[in-house]
C-alpha cells in the first residue's frame, strides 16, 4: 500500500513546527504524537486505532513518511510521562517541557480559530497519545 492509498496525517500546522515535526519522524527521534481530543471530536475524525497507518505529510502537502500505529490511548493531560514526552522528538527532557509546549499549542490562534473558541487545557484535558513506528520513507523503503 503506498502513500496515496493512505489516510493523511498533518502535524502541527504547514510551516516550521511541522516540517521539525517531520524531520524528527524521518530521524527516528520522534515516535510518538499526542492529539487534543476535542480537534478530533470538533472535527468529526474518529480516534485513530493501534494498526491503522498513515502518510504522513509535510508543509507542501507531499506524503514524506509512513507509519503505523503501535499504541493510542485516550488520556487525560496529567497521564503523560516523562518517557513518552521525550518520544515526542522535539528535545523535551521531561514533562514539564512537553506540558508547556502543548498548553501553547493547544491555546494557539490556529486551534482556537478551527475550534471557535480557545479551549480549557488543564489536568484533566483529554488528549490522544498515540505511538508509532516508522513503515516507509521515500528513499529509505520499508523498514
Amino acid at each position: 500500500m503506498g502513500h496515496d492509498d493512505l489516510p493523511t496525517l498533518e502535524l502541527a500546522f504547514p510551516g516550521p513546527e511541522r516540517d521539525r515535526g517531520v524531520a524528527a519522524i524521518l530521524s527516528g527521534r520522534k515516535t510518538a504524537l499526542t492529539g487534543l481530543l476535542e480537534i478530533f471530536e470538533h472535527a468529526g475524525e474518529a480516534v485513530p486505532t493501534a494498526g491503522q497507518r498513515f502518510a504522513v505529510l509535510d508543509s507542501e502537502g507531499r506524503p514524506a513518511v509512513t507509519i503505523e500505529l503501535v499504541d493510542v490511548r485516550v488520556v487525560p493531560m496529567k497521564a503523560i510521562d516523562d518517557d513518552f514526552a521525550r518520544d515526542e522528538g522535539r528535545g523535551y527532557s521531561d514533562v514539564a517541557q512537553w506540558r508547556a509546549a502543548h498548553e501553547e499549542f493547544f491555546r494557539s490562534d490556529g486551534v482556537s480559530e478551527f475550534l471557535g473558541h480557545t479551549p480549557v487545557v488543564d489536568d484533566d484535558t483529554l488528549v490522544v497519545a498515540e505511538r508509532f513506528r516508522v513503515v516507509e520513507s521515500d528513499g529509505l523503503g520499508n523498514r
